[in-house]
């Protein structure tokens, strides 16, 4: 079994916290955006760092906003990704995590979203990456585990898959 950790759960700096789990005996880490975003290293060195360290780089997060929203925002969400991928791609990380929309949502049609994780699922075969779709508890039109699984199967994408967060689903009172 291999053991990952979400860099948001820990304290310091990115190289600190990457230190801190290899020591710690991880396998792997999962990249919370603002962590690489404040820290001074490139997504080269960051990469390199976590080969030195024996860490894997499991999954980039989070990607927000995106599902649910109308055509001409959709087209600035793809774009968004497009930059998200290529900076995946440097740092060497091959899955994504999607929450869903809490914010910009408003189509509540799950054949819409669907076909919106189809697109986005396109866009991320052309960088070798896969996209994982996790509902927040919170979510604005798709917030427990197996409605955004309903999605994901309309979607019927290999680069898309579900995320199952304990936290969201606990929080729900589902029992898994």
């Amino acid at each position: 079994m291999r053991t990952s950790i979400a860099t948001v759960c820990l304290s310091g700096t990115l190289e600190e916290k990457m230190r801190a789990c290899a020591d710690a005996g991880f396998d792997g880490i999962e990249i919370f955006e603002q962590d690489l975003i404040v820290s001074p290293a490139s997504p080269e060195e960051i990469r390199d760092l976590a080969a030195r360290l024996g860490l894997t780089l499991d999954l980039y997060q989070p990607f927000r906003d995106f599902e649910g929203v109308e055509a001409p925002e959709l087209e600035a969400n793809l774009e968004r990704a497009r930059a998200k991928f290529e900076l995946m791609n440097r740092l060497g990380i091959r899955t994504m995590l999607l929450c869903s929309n809490v914010g910009t949502a408003t189509i509540d049609d799950d054949a819409a979203a669907a076909d919106q994780l189809r697109r986005l699922g396109e866009l991320a075969a052309g960088y070798g990456v896969k996209v994982a779709y996790e509902a927040l508890a919170w979510g604005r039109y798709v917030n427990d585990f197996e409605h955004a699984q309903r999605i994901v199967d309309l979607a019927d994408h290999p680069q898309i898959g579900t995320c199952l967060d304990s936290f969201h689903i606990l929080s729900r009172r589902w029992d898994p």
